[in-house]
């Protein structure tokens, strides 16, 4: 069979053998009762068996829609042995009772799924026993307590399934649950997921697609609800096409990052329910363009199957609850295999990305995306007032800007700036090299175009930070007003720039030497400022206001999300106690043929009347009152 990365992805037939695909290596790896898919040996938060149905059940959000479809797959079978095995309490494979706020309440969303998408293929082989233990075991999900974000919308799926099959729903639950999510919603189509919780891909690949099941399932039955989640499905389709690139690659932001290609699910979901926010053949385009870029990266083990990580295998930036089949989630970009061969999203031609313009705010996110003209894809942030426990949170939702050209890195260890791998933020020290950054904010402003975001946060309670950030590219600037009342080392960070170019699975052993060792990577660089360049692409960052001394820092392995090894570009300086300011102008082009002309053209800063004036382009963006 051909692999992944030669799959043309040209049409419905191409997806559907791209499941095929998927799933092959999975065949010989589920138990003698077809319950548990063991997939490795690396720990979760929760026991290895929960890991095992974890598995188990991610793989239906791509097998239910392939069935749905009118395919036949050697896993149904499979999978209807799983069912009857796995909530039998007799059977040595049985799932177990589930507790409030359990890992299982989670994989029961995906076999709601199944049974209302695909009744005829894993509810009508069931004898009444089984099917009176399979309700049994997934009511447990309407008794227990849920986690207060898209947790709760997991038991409207197990009720749909309910529905569909003739089973008794739970409408109270039902209602309770929809209602608070309701409660989450931040306006022009945006949610939170959670009532403080942050605005990432849980709302596209999840509120978003568990709603839109809604309305379709729904629409008869709750006309009022079911318009609702469209309308707002749409007007949220118009923000997050800014997400994606023209080469397919979406924007590496936010927790979950190892379900990879669930980030184009919301497309499907959306031609699946009926609506049209974009023109059928651009939502297609953005689908398959996305599933052809993330098929090019080494996402895979030896053996076929997915592996924890984001562009490459990496358990450094995975999530406390990211076990081995976690990353099967991603399977949820297979519901258009549901559709028929007739249907809009197959007959329509494959289109590009619509003219987008430069820069859009994008409020309820606190983001401005900015596209320059080479398809590199820009998330400058304003961060959130609330933060969590999650694994790297203020890595993954507090740096000042996202990239899909240059990803985001997360700490490795906490000694030192190679082990922290701080780019894209200002990483502050009490001199005893262990740095903090902005978890938080105090508060965050963005204008009315999106040509500033201010914000302040407190590292400490006695240091207060204020940074201004004019968004643009391939330069943006940075402002910091750091009022401290202990001395400190600062560090801001650039881009995290690749020290190797990106291989694929179909590549080859290397040849010959890289990343530096053949003079591919050089600095050049001043003591206001310096470059990183390589042949495919280039980093920089320059002190255009106060002190400072330019420092590349040769990140740890395994820290950016995109790439393996990388070099940040960094300014360093000391700060005694006071006010400092700090202006840095940061540098980002991942086209090596325009480095030296746009280097050259660097923004710049100067005190006028008090007031710190910063010009990009020749033209002056701000001016700061200085004290």
């Amino acid at each position: 069979m051909e692999t992944l990365g030669r799959n043309p992805l040209a049409g419905r037939d191409d997806l559907a053998r791209a499941f095929e695909q998927l799933c092959e290596p999975l065949l010989t790896r589920y138990s003698p009762g077809g319950a548990r898919l063991r997939l490795g040996a690396a720990g979760a938060s929760f026991p290895s068996g929960v890991a095992e149905l974890e598995g188990f059940s991610r793989v239906l959000w791509g097998l239910a829609p392939y069935l749905a479809g009118g395919r036949q797959h050697p896993l149904r079978d499979v999978y209807v042995r799983g069912l009857a095995n796995g909530t039998d309490p007799a059977h040595a494979e049985y799932w177990g009772e589930a507790a409030d706020y359990d890992q299982r309440l989670v994989e029961m969303a995906a076999i709601g799924f199944a049974l209302a998408l695909a009744p005829d293929q894993f509810w009508d082989p069931l004898d009444e026993a089984q099917r009176r233990r399979l309700i049994g075991w997934l009511d447990q999900i309407n008794l227990r307590e849920l986690y207060d974000c898209n947790w709760l919308l997991f038991a409207v799926l197990v009720n749909l399934g309910f529905r569909r099959v003739g089973a008794p729903v739970d409408r109270g639950k039902m209602e309770r649950c929809l209602d608070r999510i309701e409660e989450f919603y931040r306006g022009d189509g945006w949610y939170a997921d959670g009532p403080e919780g942050h605005c990432d891909y849980y709302v596209p690949f999840a509120i978003h697609f568990y709603c839109l099941l809604y309305a379709k399932w729904m629409e008869t039955e709750d006309p009022a609800r079911a318009g609702l989640y469209k309308r707002r499905a749409e007007a949220f389709a118009r923000d997050f096409a800014h997400w994606f690139a023209a080469d397919g690659s979406a924007l590496p932001f936010g927790r979950s990052l190892t379900y990879r290609f669930a980030q184009c699910a919301f497309w499907g979901a959306c031609a699946w329910a009926g609506i049209e926010p974009l023109p059928m053949g651009v939502m297609k385009g953005i689908v398959l363009r996305h599933l052809r870029w993330w098929f090019r990266r080494p996402i895979f083990a030896a053996d076929g199957t997915l592996t924890v990580g984001y562009a490459y295998p990496n358990l450094v930036m995975a999530e406390n609850y990211n076990s081995p089949g976690s990353p099967y989630w991603a399977l949820k970009a297979f519901l258009p295999l549901a559709l028929p061969p007739d249907h809009p999203f197959w007959t329509a031609p494959e289109l590009p990305l619509p003219e987008l313009p430069s820069r859009a705010v994008q409020r309820a996110a606190r983001l401005v995306i900015v596209r320059p003209d080479n398809g590199h894809v820009l998330a400058f942030n304003g961060g959130h007032r609330h933060s969590n426990e999650h694994t790297h949170t203020f890595a993954k939702y507090e740096k000042f800007v996202y990239s899909t050209a240059f990803g985001f890195s997360v700490p490795r260890a906490s000694w030192g700036l190679a082990q922290g791998a701080y780019d894209s933020t200002l990483a502050l020290s009490e001199r005893d090299n262990l740095y903090r950054v902005k978890r938080t904010h105090e508060d965050c402003e963005i204008d009315a175009e999106g040509r500033a975001i201010r914000m302040t946060w407190k590292p400490w309670a006695d240091v207060t930070v204020t940074t201004w950030l004019f968004p643009g590219a391939p330069w943006h600037v940075r402002v910091h007003r750091v009022e401290s009342a202990r001395p400190l080392d600062a560090a801001d960070g650039g881009f995290a720039l690749a020290l190797e170019p990106e291989r694929s699975p179909e590549d080859g052993p290397v040849a010959g030497p890289t990343g530096g060792a053949d003079g591919s990577v050089s600095v050049t660089s001043d003591r206001r400022g310096g470059m990183v360049r390589t042949p495919w692409g280039a980093s920089g960052i320059r002190v255009i206001w106060g002190e400072g001394e330019f420092a590349p820092v040769w990140a740890q392995a395994n820290t950016n999300v995109l790439h393996p090894r990388t070099v940040i570009p960094t300014v360093r300086l000391r700060l005694e106690p006071g006010v400092t300011w700090l202006a840095t102008a940061v540098f980002g082009e991942p086209e090596a043929g325009r480095i030296d002309e746009r280097w050259r053209a660097a923004p710049s800063a100067e005190r006028t009347d008090g007031n710190l004036v910063v010009v990009m382009d020749g033209v002056g963006l701000a001016r700061l009152a200085m004290d």
